[in-house]
């Protein structure tokens, strides 16, 4: 988990290469083979990705918070293998003080939107 708040270096353009959308949460299930407490999320990234899986460390949020939730997402980063479990993409959020993973909130746009 990232918990450092100093600035990271410049990567310049490599930044537009990150295909960002927003996806919406239609399932959620326990992750216990976890080292830290995380869920496995379903996401419909809309008719041109479709859905994809992550694993995320977001158990502050519950099951009924999360499913038909919005979210943004980092979709062509590479799969991760986490605990066995073949993560897809990458979920973001807002880290609190205490690292907490605090999801973004998008609104007025339909899964498969690409973030701006």
């Amino acid at each position: 988990m990232i918990t450092d708040r100093q600035r990271k270096p410049d990567i310049g353009a490599a930044f537009f290469d990150v295909d960002l959308r927003v996806g919406r949460v239609v399932a959620v299930t326990d992750f216990p083979e976890a080292r830290a407490p995380a869920w496995k999320l379903t996401v419909d990234f809309g008719p041109d990705v479709g859905q994809l899986r992550t694993s995320a460390q977001i158990t502050n949020y519950s099951e009924e918070e999360l499913v038909g939730r919005l979210v943004v997402g980092a979709i062509n980063l590479g799969p991760k293998r986490i605990a066995g479990f073949r993560s897809e993409f990458l979920v973001l959020g807002g880290l609190d003080a205490a690292g907490s993973v605090h999801l973004l909130s998008v609104a007025g746009v339909e899964p498969g939107a690409a973030v701006a």
